[in-house]
């Protein structure tokens, strides 16, 4: 038996939490679906059968998706945030969730096709954000209030003025 995390996420979805946690596992690493739990009995969105719990991984992150109904959705008040070293490993994990379905945001913010907030942060965008020289954190920040996905380059370009 698999030992369970004393601290979980919950997600609700409506029906397709397996869908989900299967493109989460082939998306990101350090993730993978543990055990999908059937219901024992009908309950009020779904039938004895169907799927009620998906235990998977998000980069490290124990997760249990439940298909709850449609009674609640996700909204940006909860969030991931990928910390992306390059340019590519940015355009690879927006691409996958815009790609499938998703949609951008503004200064790389997405959500995926179930709802999920996602923000795909370079390290360099942080960075920059944080430089010690006032002048050239601000040159990144409004740079970055223009963007949907970050551009590693145009950030650093405003933050060297």
């Amino acid at each position: 038996m698999t030992k369970i995390a004393k601290n979980t996420i919950c997600l609700w979805f409506d029906g397709t939490a397996e869908d989900a946690a299967r493109f989460y596992a082939a998306t990101f690493p350090d993730s993978s679906v543990g055990a999908v739990y059937r219901a024992p009995g009908d309950f009020p969105s779904g039938k004895q059968g169907d799927v009620l719990t998906v235990s998977f991984t998000v980069m490290g992150i124990p997760c249990l998706g439940l298909n709850g109904g449609p009674a609640f959705r996700h909204s940006e008040a909860f969030s991931f945030q990928v910390a992306t070293d390059d340019q590519a490993e940015t355009d690879r994990y927006w691409n996958a969730i815009v790609g499938n379905g998703g949609e951008e945001s503004a200064c790389g913010w997405c959500k995926d096709k179930w709802g999920l907030s996602w923000q795909i942060t370079p390290r360099a965008l942080t960075e920059a954000i944080s430089d010690p020289d006032p002048a050239a954190a601000k040159r990144a920040f409004d740079s970055m209030m223009t963007m949907r996905k970050i551009d590693i380059a145009t950030i650093e370009a405003a933050r060297r003025g």
